[in-house]
């Protein structure tokens, strides 16, 4: 049996061995596999996000969308580029579903949708997090080993 996460790109397929572990240690797989299920598809979110944020050009984008909605024309605008290329950067941003647009007429207005810079601050606060524990860890050491110097 095979399963397809949708807006993933994962296909997942059972796993032979499961079917030789004794009852009692199915639930506790299968409670395994989803948490590792659930940390590839976060996992393949913030990476659509942060490549989204990758190019300079998207990201001045999103700084503008942050005022208010936009047309294309007015986003496009201060950049010095044919609209499909610019037309494109609005893809990727949508894509990733950092950007939403509505259609009235012949014209396309995008907002931005700050929920999903939500994924990629909180990832950056790990980061941050883990670093300062990291440092702080560092700084402990050298300060103990300073203190043996000192007194050597």
């Amino acid at each position: 049996m095979q399963f397809w996460l949708p807006h993933s790109g994962f296909l997942l397929g059972a796993s032979a061995t499961r079917r030789h572990l004794p009852r009692s240690s199915r639930k506790s797989f299968r409670q395994q596999t989803a948490r590792r299920v659930v940390k590839m598809v976060q996992t393949a979110v913030a990476d659509d996000i942060f490549q989204a944020l990758s190019d300079s050009t998207r990201r001045k984008v999103l700084e503008r969308l942050s005022k208010g909605p936009a047309t294309i024309s007015e986003l496009a605008e201060p950049f010095d580029m044919k609209l499909p290329s610019f037309v494109q950067h609005l893809s990727v941003l949508e894509k990733s579903r950092l950007v939403k647009s509505k259609k009235k007429g012949r014209v396309r207005t995008f907002e931005i949708a700050p929920q999903r810079l939500k994924i990629a601050e909180d990832w950056l606060s790990q980061q941050r997090q883990l670093w300062e524990s990291r440092l702080d860890r560092l700084d402990e050491y050298l300060k103990k080993l300073n203190e043996k110097d000192k007194n050597s």
